[in-house]
């Protein structure tokens, strides 16, 4: 590719390419460089170092949140919407865990939208700003922690090599003494060597949505009733 005819944008989806396929570490100026067939001068351009190639990316990928379905009838299903929407974005780009902190800090387009998009959705459940924030980063930390435990393992890994690592743990967790450890021996014992995944995430975005929901000022979650008192007799 000529250096002319190279834009920003092209140069954020070859490294969203070669970190999907290779992880974070692969993504240099140089091996992009050669990807794209230009200088490493060529880049540099577009971004002045690495760190700005890498917001760059992290922008990238909180763009594809735009395209969250809107249900518009809720808060509720709205902030389910986009949280699950998060799920499968970092499911696709798993690499992104390990910048979120960095490039939050920084500050990009596309996250501030999104995070102004849930802090919109919280304040209409009756959230005050300041709790509304809180929970926002609850929900990001949370989603972030789920996805770095996808029980199919860690990214990067061919098939073959998850599975080696799957049973690498249950064996691990069998191996503990049981009069010690009696949970997490019972644990290993039902860890699968095909986990459900989907069903681990769709329980994960249950579990954070249950806490937000119920704790929403503006719409409580009603308290079971009270059994009926007895009949004297």
């Amino acid at each position: 590719m000529a250096s002319d005819r190279l834009t920003r944008d092209t140069v954020v989806a070859r490294a969203l390419e070669l970190a999907d396929a290779e992880g974070i570490e692969a993504v240099t100026i140089r091996r992009l460089a050669q990807r794209l067939g230009v200088t490493p001068m060529a880049l540099y351009w577009h971004f002045k170092n690495k760190d700005e190639l890498l917001v760059g990316m992290f922008d990238a990928v909180f763009a594809q949140l735009a395209d969250a379905p809107d249900p518009g009838d809720s808060w509720r299903r709205g902030l389910r919407a986009m949280v699950t929407a998060l799920v499968e974005v970092m499911r696709r780009h798993r690499w992104i865990t390990g910048l979120k902190q960095t490039a939050a800090k920084r500050g990009t387009q596309n996250f501030h939208r999104a995070t102004d998009r849930a802090l919109a959705l919280l304040t209409e459940g009756g959230y005050p700003p300041e709790r509304a924030f809180q929970v926002a980063s609850y929900l990001l930390n949370g989603v972030t922690a789920l996805v770095a435990g996808d029980p199919s393992g860690p990214p990067g890994m061919s098939p073959a090599e998850a599975e080696l690592w799957r049973r690498a743990n249950r064996l691990e967790l069998e191996s503990l003494p049981p009069g010690e450890y009696p949970c997490l021996v019972e644990y290993g014992r039902l860890v699968a060597e095909n986990p459900d995944v989907e069903g681990y995430y769709a329980f994960g975005v249950d579990l954070l949505m249950a806490g937000v929901e119920a704790m929403a000022p503006g719409d409580p979650v009603s308290p079971p009733a009270s059994p009926a008192p007895a009949e004297p007799r």
